[in-house]
């Protein structure tokens, strides 16, 4: 097996922040493109969140979503700068950035001013808002923002209290959707020789994750609540007590309520007319609930957990994040590869490329970059000399 080399040959230009521009060039990285990460001189502050050793000039975060690149220092606001990034753009395919756009125009990354160093360059940006019309366009926001703006966190917790989940999913979707862009317009231009502004945004994301509970808002104005982990359009779903831990339950259709019913010796509720269809066993969640709460507090989690898998009921335990790095079908699958950074004596459990394309190993081949590590190396790829480069430090710009 070989490292992929799907996209051998493309050049990504990395100017993102914190997750979803950085995650987004991991995925193309992961992919076989060559990524280079561009941060500040002095790191940005996504370098240092989540520390993990005194020293180490890089967070878990940044060593999650800039693996697989090599890394440079440049100022861009310095006086020589415009020059770096218009030598790095002419060899480049793509531009990664999620600033806002102001900020993209002041520093020569727009895409009119990308496109005229490189024709058919691809610039990919994401933002909060979305750009264009809007009363919100232009405003900074982080993932939060696009739970608490699709509905996604009032329906999660319960009424007394809005919930936002605490892992950054908002983030690492639109990332995942911006690499999907940035690859249907490399597409197009292998087709016309045309770049294109691949544009993302959190709320696009967040509200296409929670468009069918808006759906049926617009529709019936149902007016629903969140019920904390309780599920409400099937059930029984929700977490359940063991005698020894937790465990989610999600029985969803009438095949697997039937098999269900059958598991905890309640089929006399098979043929019942209330819990006929998913929305009517949704309406009497509570009753179910209370059924299933019973069946498992009698068990512990590993024996509700294999009588349900027997039944072919979805089943899987509430695990902590130490009880996730060592659980078997993680290290079956070899989903969290261990790698290591300078600085950092423990093994870093890294999530590679998280789809599987056939016989080719998908995924970084190299750990995230140090802080400057690669700069002299990719200012002379793109044919600064010697001279020119000791100039650009001695003026501050690298």
């Amino acid at each position: 097996m070989s490292t992929t080399s799907l996209l051998a040959g493309v050049r990504v230009l990395d100017f993102g922040r914190y997750i979803a521009g950085p995650y987004c060039a991991a995925l193309l990285a992961g992919l076989g493109a060559e990524v280079i990460r561009i941060e500040r001189i002095d790191g940005g502050e996504d370098r240092y969140l989540l520390p993990l050793a005194d020293g180490a000039d890089g967070g878990a975060l940044f060593l999650q979503v800039n693996q697989g690149k090599r890394g440079m220092t440049l100022d861009l606001r310095a006086a020589g700068a415009r020059e770096v990034v218009r030598r790095l753009a002419a060899n480049a395919d793509v531009v990664v950035a999620n600033l806002p756009g102001p900020s993209l125009e002041a520093l020569g990354l727009d895409y009119p001013s990308l496109s005229a160093i490189r024709a058919d360059i691809v610039l990919t940006t994401v933002s909060a808002y979305g750009s264009g019309p809007g009363p919100w366009s232009g405003r900074p926001g982080f993932d939060g923002v696009g739970q608490v703006m699709s509905g996604a966190a009032y329906m999660s917790g319960g009424p007394e209290l809005p919930v936002k989940s605490y892992v950054p999913w908002v983030d690492f979707l639109t990332a995942s959707l911006a690499a999907l862009g940035t690859l249907a317009a490399l597409v197009d231009r292998s087709r016309t020789g045309t770049g294109r502004h691949v544009e993302g945004s959190l709320l696009a994301s967040a509200l296409t994750v929670g468009n069918s509970t808006l759906i049926e808002e617009a529709v019936t104005e149902v007016g629903r609540v969140a019920t904390h982990n309780r599920a409400q359009v099937a059930a029984p779903a929700d977490v359940f007590a063991t005698r020894d831990g937790w465990i989610i339950v999600q029985v969803v259709g009438a095949g697997l309520f039937r098999r269900w019913a059958r598991l905890v010796e309640r089929a006399d509720l098979i043929d019942e007319g209330r819990f006929a269809t998913d929305a009517q066993r949704g309406k009497h969640r509570d009753e179910l609930c209370e059924i299933m709460a019973a069946w498992c507090s009698s068990r512990t989690s590993e024996e509700a957990l294999a009588a349900l898998a027997g039944a072919g009921v979805p089943g899987a335990p509430v695990l902590s994040p130490a009880e996730t790095l060592i659980h078997p079908q993680v290290a079956a699958l070899g989903l969290l590869a261990p790698t290591s950074y300078p600085g950092i004596d423990a093994a870093i459990p890294t999530a590679g490329f998280p789809v599987r394309l056939g016989f080719e190993d998908v995924g970084a081949a190299r750990r995230a970059p140090r802080l400057g590590e690669h700069t002299d190396e990719i200012l002379r790829e793109v044919g600064f000399d010697a001279a020119e480069i000791a100039t650009l430090r001695r003026d501050g710009v690298v």
